[in-house]
């Protein structure tokens, strides 16, 4: 997903740094939420104790995510991307389907399929943990967001933060905060000249990323999802074989056991492979992806700081024009050209991060990912081998 910055790259502190460590030492699944224990340790002055541990939920991650994108000091710097609202339903909605349809199967068909969907489950309740976890972990390894009092009430306050689920009315707004936010990117293009070449540069190359990234996870997704229905098909043909095995008291039993084992092995194997493609590539693609759009989204607040500068100086003009509120028109002006100024300057190094930061990231997952390949194929190689060795010797 992502990995801690060295520690020449931008506000992130440096690797050695242990003032700030966070973690999620443990977490508890219920029907319809999570609970997240955080674990923080830290030697940092404005903290009351060294140690302590709090019990979250994800609308108090999603809480302290505002916090930040709402304070306007911040604006110069990319947010780390809050993470994705937990979800289980699909690894439910199998189970259930299993359970229903577990009188068209054999006994070893069924535990095999539930084990599966068990794994999957547990898969995907780590990778929430890990999402919810690298979001606190950017902002603790951040040199400037380590030291917002939102994100020490969040680590300390042993209470609920009453941050309480979103309700109908509140997810419509959130949806139409996103659409007036992409909104507000296309009228700014539109009606905002950026004269920083760098900048205009940085949008569209942007713009282009996050729509190559989105489209690339998607078939990712379609890719691991069609290797677990292969480990899935393997599970039904095994289990087919073992039952002529098991009514075939001839020559041929022996034969056909061995070939189950095989596609059981196989079936193994598949799912490994999917396992990690999912974590190494999928994961990182869509991790990026969310990250991809708060780079966006800095950029957007840039051009309203342009926008904002512009216009201050029209109305500048204007009073000069009139000769009425000059010093008050000035003043406004060189406030909006002041922040325009920092922001621009913050911006630039947090793009420049961000760059690097995600070239380091997607190296990363892709060796990892090539290697585990390589693993799982020779893996595949030797199975079929010794199978068929197998195999001849019964003949």
């Amino acid at each position: 997903m992502t990995d801690k910055a060295s520690p020449d790259e931008g506000n992130n502190v440096p690797l050695t740094d242990s003032s700030l460590v966070v973690d999620i030492s443990d977490a508890l699944s219920e029907k319809d939420k999570v609970k997240f224990t955080v674990h923080t340790r830290t030697t940092m002055k404005n903290f009351q104790k060294s140690e302590f541990l709090v019990v979250r939920q994800h609308e108090e991650f999603i809480w302290l995510h505002d916090r930040y994108e709402e304070d306007p000091k911040y604006a110069g710097y990319i947010i780390p991307p809050p993470p994705p609202r937990p979800n289980f339903d699909a690894s439910r909605e199998k189970l259930q389907r299993l359970g229903e349809g577990e009188g068209t199967m054999t006994k070893e068909e069924f535990t095999k399929m539930k084990q599966e969907l068990e794994a999957e489950y547990l898969a995907t309740f780590k990778k929430t943990v890990a999402m919810h976890e690298v979001f606190l972990t950017r902002l603790a390894s951040h040199s400037i967001f380590r030291e917002d009092p939102h994100l020490h009430v969040f680590l300390e306050y042993d209470q609920d933060l009453c941050a309480r689920p979103k309700g109908k009315l509140q997810q419509l707004g959130g949806l139409i905060k996103s659409v007036g936010s992409t909104t507000d990117q296309y009228y700014l293009n539109a009606t905002v000249r950026d004269v920083n070449d760098f900048f205009e540069q940085q949008m569209n190359s942007l713009t282009e990323y996050h729509g190559q990234l989105k489209e690339a996870t998607t078939r990712t997704d379609k890719m691991t999802e069609k290797h677990k229905e292969l480990a899935d098909s393997f599970i039904k043909i095994s289990g087919s074989l073992l039952q002529l095995a098991n009514s075939d008291n001839g020559h041929l039993d022996k034969f056909l056991s061995k070939v189950s084992d095989t596609f059981e092995k196989a079936r193994k194997i598949e799912s490994r492979v999917a396992s990690d493609q999912d974590l190494k590539l999928a994961d990182t693609l869509r991790y990026y992806m969310r990250d991809s759009q708060a780079a966006r989204a800095l950029l957007v607040r840039r051009l309203k700081c342009l926008a904002n500068y512009e216009n201050a100086n029209r109305a500048l003009e204007k009073a000069r024009h009139k000769n009425k509120d000059i010093h008050a028109a000035e003043a406004v002006q060189s406030a909006a050209c002041e922040q325009f100024d920092a922001i621009s300057t913050q911006a630039k190094e947090e793009l420049l991060d961000f760059k690097t930061r995600r070239l380091h990231a997607f190296r990363k997952s892709l060796i990892e990912l090539a290697e585990l390949e390589i693993k799982h194929a020779r893996t595949q190689q030797d199975l079929l081998k010794k199978s068929l060795q197998s195999l001849k010797e019964l003949l």
